[in-house]
């Protein structure tokens, strides 16, 4: 027979007929552990998306991922839970209401739908029966219950602190929301302003947060890093320097160093910008503006270049020395870390050093290298600043000893006079979720003249977020204007009170989501069952962008073990596997509206269909590298879907007598009597000569797609190899057969055998072609079909491709004998035209390593 080209492929009626089938027969929803006897589970789950209003090629290539993951794990046997929602609260959907004067519900409801509708339209497999939207008060109520049995436990809490404040936009802002300086929605100037905000109280698991991370093995490094450094731990003391001058004995500032055995050089006090007492220790009010001018500037940029401070006016004591030293306040220290204020030493600390010389500090070294050492500079003389450990001088009764032991005995007197106690300390500080913005998650507290802060009962909630109000882009306000909201009777004391008017920030509801997915019955009086998220968790495969590393994934882990120690469960980490995906660019930079060179997925899909669009970000790179998008791409992967179906119908033709429900097993007599426990056809046959290299190729081939498929995810690699196969394919059949042949039974089940594999393979790349295809070819559905059995054809490869590298640089790629030694293949690659350019003569040659039937690389 020869491949013919007649029929072409039309992929808007395809696409349109599967996806009203697998929405018609709810082909993707999911029975939890009671009802599917003993199939392994997998968790397969994306970062569920904004409700922007429409999906771009970075919601594409994320979900292609997870749903590619999520149809191989079922094709291989698995329950496979892969679901789908929305984050719907936030400040986007807030501002959109204001700028088009509609209620952010309703404008966040038409985005749902609208891109639901295209994510169907792209053929995701997933189980909407278990739709999440966390705008829903069905959905935060039950976060409202968590806020309030943390309230509880004393792990939600209400304080003051300094936070980033937009007075044109009424809010608090996240660090990351500040641009230059200013407010990233309105381009207002940022101020700091001092007001309670609520809390969790992150930091009580800041240890169990950072030693798990050790079991996380099917992490990325890189994101453990970010966490850890995130966190942030140090060992070391806080000591407190006493304000020259002053008699009140709480009159002192807090340091915390990590380097105690250094506390005889230290001959100044640098506090951060932001630290409580700055402001009282400044004596002019020139001063004062110069604070303020600083604590701008380091809203302005959180890129220290020039190290810049300025003397308060003020003394402390060195609780060592006895010394008055001067009190700087200084851009490099952090707030946010430690006490927000250290002790300088510039003869062992680059930065101090640096600092000291500029302001004329007074330098005196404490330590100095120990014998036969040498100093940081490698020049073995006492340069400063000289950092390493090393021999204390200088110090008192310490001298003499070396840094570590002097660290410890430093601590103890520290300890031991009062002047300073041995600390952990931590990055990480708690997690502020007040928002003063109204579309978010109402906090369930009331404000009491006589009783305080009151939680309410949890018959009570949810505490449903008002749609009466009016949108004039002044956040919380919107809320403290509604009479109606605001004022109700004390579920205590039944006296006046108020409703708390900040909302939740949107970061609590993605926390744990991936929960809820886990209940089925969305009647059900419970967030989840137990049962059903110890059944379901820790998500076997979770998808998403890096540059959660340190908030949504940290909150995530947090809340985890909250609801584990609130017994929920007994469940302490959320995701098991994690892949972080790079970014879809274009002409070198990230897609955006701004930079104009986004691509619209929906054109793309009209034009090409949603297996193309799908195969080009799966092709393109590997998921975790950035892909650059290329227009000729998305046509070369429509050509191949044009190919690929033009060779199963041809070859359907000729194949149309033979079942597709059936096994091969073995060689023998042709048989195919035997039924098998799935009622699959049991065929033994002969293998004939001709056919053995193919399905010994198609098997590697599988074995590599399983490969590929349980974890490293190089969808890319599976992709083109079964682009070349199906090539292969075309060309035996035409040379091994023509119109004239007969083909056997045996020839007619193993070509069968051969589509159907390839067509399993492709499934979770391009589902509607190849649903199309299998029941083109086999009258049945491809979701019944288990996953292709390897074949032992007892094929012995006779020869192989041997890569030959000059100088590292691939220049050919050569055919030789199986097993060949490398003198015969030496003489082939020189016999090479591409070869010959580089190597004359074998006397050029330095050195060659040769690893068989695989590489020769020439070194010249």
């Amino acid at each position: 027979m020869k491949v013919s080209a007649d029929k072409n492929y039309d992929f808007k009626r395809t696409e349109s007929k599967w996806q009203s089938f697998w929405d018609k027969e709810n082909t993707f929803a999911v029975k939890n552990a009671i009802t599917i006897g003993n199939k392994p589970k997998f968790y397969c789950l994306e970062m569920f998306p904004y409700p922007s209003g429409r999906i771009h090629m970075g919601h594409v290539r994320n979900y292609a991922i997870g749903d590619a993951v999520a149809r191989f794990k079922r094709l291989k046997g698995f329950n496979v839970l892969h679901p789908v929602g929305f984050d719907s609260f936030g400040l986007p959907a807030e501002n959109a209401a204001i700028k088009n004067k509609t209620n952010p519900a309703r404008w966040t409801k038409d985005n749902i739908d609208y891109m639901a509708a295209q994510l169907k339209e792209l053929g995701f497999s997933y189980d909407w029966n278990r739709l999440v939207i966390t705008s829903d008060p069905s959905y935060y109520k039950w976060e409202q219950l968590f806020f309030l049995q943390m309230l509880k436990k004393g792990l939600a809490y209400k304080k003051i602190s300094n936070v980033n404040w937009c007075e044109s936009c009424h809010t608090t802002l996240a660090n990351e929301q500040v641009e230059d300086g200013k407010c990233w929605r309105c381009g207002s100037n940022v101020t700091i302003k001092n007001m309670e905000q609520w809390f969790f109280r992150i930091t009580a698991y800041a240890e169990e947060l950072l030693k798990d991370l050790d079991d996380l093995n099917g992490w990325p490094d890189k994101v453990k890093t970010m966490q850890k450094n995130w966190i942030g731990k140090s060992s070391g003391l806080s000591l407190f320097f006493k304000i020259a001058g002053s008699e009140d004995s709480e009159n002192e500032i807090e340091i915390f160093t990590t380097r105690p055995d250094t506390i005889f050089g230290a001959t100044f006090v640098a506090m951060s910008p932001f630290h409580p007492l700055a402001k009282k220790l400044i004596k002019t009010p020139e001063k004062i503006a110069e604070l303020e001018k600083m604590m701008h500037n380091s809203l302005i940029s959180k890129d220290i270049t020039e190290k810049e401070g300025f003397f308060t006016g003020t003394y402390a004591i060195n609780p060592f020395t006895g010394k008055m030293v001067p009190v700087y306040v200084a851009n490099f220290v952090l707030m946010d870390y430690g006490t927000g204020a250290i002790m300088s030493v510039p003869a062992h600390d680059v930065r101090d050093y640096e600092f000291a010389l500029k302001y004329g500090i007074e330098i005196i070294k404490a330590i100095k290298p120990s014998n036969g050492q040498d100093d940081n500079t490698g020049k073995g003389s006492m340069d400063i600043p000289f950092t390493s450990p090393g021999t204390l001088i200088n110090s008192g009764e310490f001298n003499g000893l070396f840094s570590e032991e002097a660290k410890e005995k430093i601590s103890a007197y520290a300890e031991k006079t009062g002047t300073g106690k041995k600390v952990i300390n931590y990055r990480l500080k708690d997690w502020g979720i007040s928002r003063q913005r109204y579309w978010g998650c109402p906090i369930p507290v009331v404000y009491c003249e006589k009783c305080g802060i009151v939680p309410l009962n949890k018959s009570d909630l949810p505490l449903v977020l008002p749609e009466d109000v009016a949108f004039t882009g002044e956040g919380a306000l919107s809320l403290k204007k509604l009479e109606s909201f605001v004022h109700v009777k004390c579920p205590k004391c039944g006296g006046n009170a108020k409703r708390e008017t900040d909302t939740m920030d949107t970061f609590v509801e993605s926390s744990w989501y991936f929960l809820r997915y886990t209940l089925l019955d969305r009647e059900e009086k419970v967030p989840f069952k137990s049962e059903d998220a110890t059944y379901w968790l820790p998500v076997d495969q979770y998808i998403g962008g890096v540059e959660h590393a340190v908030m949504h994934l940290l909150y995530s882990r947090f809340f985890v073990k909250v609801l584990r120690d609130l017994n929920y469960f007994k469940l302490s980490e959320p995701f098991k596997n994690l892949l972080t995906q790079g970014m879809v660019v274009k002409n070198g930079a990230k897609m955006s509206k701004s930079k104009g060179n986004v691509v619209d997925p929906d054109g793309l899909i009209k034009k090409f269909g949603a297996d193309t669009v799908r195969l080009f970000v799966l092709f393109a790179a590997p998921p975790e590298k950035d892909l650059e998008w290329n227009d000729s791409g998305v046509e070369g992967s429509f050509r191949f879907i044009n190919k690929f179906y033009k060779t199963v119908i041809s070859a359907s033709e000729i194949l149309k007598d033979v079942d597709g429900n059936f096994f091969i097993e073995g060689s023998g007599d042709e048989d195919e009597d035997e039924i098998n426990d799935n009622g699959y056809k049991i065929v033994r046959i002969n293998i004939n000569q001709n056919v053995k290299e193919i399905i010994y190729k198609l098997s590697r081939i599988t074995l590599k797609t399983e490969t590929e498929m349980e974890g490293r995810y190089h969808f890319n690699t599976v992709i083109s190899s079964s682009m070349e196969l199906i090539n292969e394919f075309n060309d035996f059949i035409n040379s091994e057969f023509n119109k004239e042949t007969v083909l056997s039974k045996a020839d007619k089940y193993l070509l069968k055998y051969f589509l159907n594999s390839i067509i399993l393979i492709l499934y979770s790349f391009i589902p509607h072609v190849c649903s199309e295809a299998f029941e083109i070819l086999n009258g049945s559905l491809i979701e019944n079909k288990p996953w292709p059995k390897i074949i032992d054809t007892g094929y012995v490869r006779e020869s192989c491709n041997i890569a030959v590298q000059i100088n590292g640089k691939m220049r050919d790629l050569i055919v030789t004998d199986i097993n060949s030694d490398e003198p015969a293949v030496l003489e082939i690659a020189l016999n090479s035209a591409k070869i010959k350019k580089y190597v004359k003569d074998k006397s050029l040659i330095k050195k060659m390593i040769y690893v068989k039937n695989k590489l020769l690389s020439i070194i010249i």
